[in-house]
């Protein structure tokens, strides 16, 4: 059971090759802007489709290269949460939360509709629009948006990556919350390195559209696999020192 991934893509000259497997987890795609993290997340989701490889998540096959399956975004059962969020400004917080419920019934989309707001604790914003909301709210909205139909994963695109640090610390302990409560496996991207540390079961290293390392934050920043991966991570002693100062960022 779990998210096993491995995909070829050439995207405008650039090459993406990356194979990895995670359990019920949060893992974290780590690495420099235009590694191909995000291009990765978008082929779990279905948004755009490998050349090779296959992408299975638990005992569903969502895309095989050898047999020509290749299931749309709406049948992979996976929740996205958009760097830049997505939320509708024409549409009520509800409006929004209930966009991610296609497939529910009627019933079921109100009911669940109620539970996402108590869960990510957004009760009474309900018939606020975005703009009027703050960008904690904001990102909570996107979440329950993303798991209001309990998907078997959750894919997370540098969410946090505008707020400020005391928000950004809040939502990153709101996100242990979220995957205690749901335990689906949780694809983080980001190329914050404080980020990847304190929040990861696991890290997967990108670099140049390869996967460098991957394993638990104590071992890719105590023993890097390659002079890249070093190079990446060689601020891990300001790290972990920055780590130990921020109870809040600790690992649980």
């Amino acid at each position: 059971m779990g998210l096993s991934v491995k995909v070829n893509k050439i995207v405008n000259g650039f090459s993406l090759d990356a194979e990895w497997t995670i359990g019920n987890e949060l893992a974290v795609l780590f690495g420099c802007s235009g590694a191909g993290k995000s291009l990765t997340l978008q082929m779990i989701a279905g948004l755009l489709s490998p050349d090779r490889g296959f992408i299975h998540l638990n005992e569903r096959t969502f895309f095989d290269g050898s047999t020509g399956r290749n299931l749309p975004p709406q049948e992979r059962s996976c929740g996205y949460v958009f760097q830049d969020l997505a939320l509708f400004p024409h549409m009520t917080i509800r409006e929004n939360i209930l966009y991610g419920a296609h497939g529910l019934s009627k019933a079921d989309r109100e009911q669940q509709a109620g539970t996402m707001l108590e869960t990510f604790k957004i009760t009474g914003l309900e018939d606020k629009y975005p703009s009027e909301i703050s960008g904690g709210q904001k990102q909570r909205v996107a979440l329950a948006r993303a798991l209001i139909r309990r998907p078997d994963a959750l894919l997370l695109d540098e969410p946090f990556s505008a707020l400020d640090n005391p928000l950004r610390a809040e939502m990153q302990h709101f996100l242990q919350e979220i995957r205690r409560e749901f335990s689906i496996p949780l694809v983080f991207v980001t190329h914050d390195i404080l980020e990847a540390y304190s929040m990861a079961d696991k890290i997967i290293v990108y670099a140049n559209g390869r996967v460098a390392q991957s394993g638990s934050p104590q071992e890719v920043f105590t023993n890097p696999a390659s002079r890249e991966v070093e190079q990446l991570v060689n601020t891990r002693e300001r790290l972990l020192q920055s780590v130990e100062s921020l109870p809040c960022m600790s690992k649980y």
